[in-house]
């Protein structure tokens, strides 16, 4: 079965993205062509808004779990509806371990890019930052 989803969020930074998926133990693949999903898309679930059944597993850098060849993976493509990127994912039966490190329709690479994007917009207004992931998941930025 097929179920992938945009995560709704636009990407203007692949430099937050990619420091998001450091931060969540994520490996961000660049200039990698095709992300892991069902394989085929079989009608059983709407396709992203813009996106052609052909589109499924294309995009243009892929977000992974390092040394994990089950988990489904992180397509980021470029969004067929306006600027950025969109973030396209297959998360039947919770992408055999992809949802446990990106959270439920990607709630923590979504905290996390937000996260990692507000930090480098204060950093570029002067202030000094620090980025902390505590260890019930939630993310914390301060400062200074």
């Amino acid at each position: 079965m097929s179920h992938v989803a945009d995560m709704g969020l636009e990407i203007h930074s692949l430099d937050a993205l990619k420091e998001a998926c450091k931060l969540l133990g994520l490996e961000f693949c660049e200039n990698q062509t095709t992300f892991r999903w069902y394989g085929q898309h079989v009608g059983d679930w709407p396709l992203p808004a813009g996106f052609k059944k052909q589109d499924m597993g294309k995009c243009l850098h892929v977000i992974k779990i390092p040394n994990n060849s089950q988990a489904y993976q992180v397509g980021v493509a470029k969004n067929p509806l306006g600027p950025g990127y969109s973030l396209l994912w297959d998360f039947w039966a919770g992408g055999y371990g992809l949802q446990e490190k990106i959270g439920a329709n990607g709630i923590l690479l979504k905290q996390a890019y937000t996260m990692a994007r507000t930090k480098k917009e204060l950093e570029k207004k002067g202030y000094r930052t620090l980025m902390k992931k505590k260890q019930n998941g939630t993310m914390r930025l301060e400062t200074f």
